[in-house]
């Protein structure tokens, strides 16, 4: 009877958990597509900037692109992503061998 209602207990405690899980990978997979717009926009700002001639412009607009330059390689970087060290690298292939043995 104990087990039965320990079960119980543990069930209803991790149900929700499963729910708004399934609500945030919802929400992340929104603002992923939004994220990758957003980079392909800056991504053509970028080379339209690399094929201006640069050679008609003053030192304060010059100077001007390069700063937007920098804001955009800022906000293309924020998209997130997943970095991984040598050392993670080595450890994770060490377990694989490991545990695929």
């Amino acid at each position: 009877m104990l087990i039965a209602v320990s079960a119980f207990m543990l069930m209803a405690l991790v149900s929700p958990n499963v729910n708004a899980a399934c609500e945030i990978k919802n929400a992340d997979t929104a603002s992923a597509t939004s994220k990758t717009v957003e980079q392909s926009a800056i991504l053509a700002r970028v080379y339209e900037i690399k094929k201006m001639d640069k050679s008609n412009l003053t030192l304060s607009e010059k100077k001007g692109l390069r700063t937007e330059l920098k804001s955009l390689k800022k906000r293309y970087r924020e998209g997130g992503g997943i970095y991984l060290s040598v050392g993670a690298v080595v450890i994770i292939i060490l377990l694989l061998i490991l545990f695929l043995r």
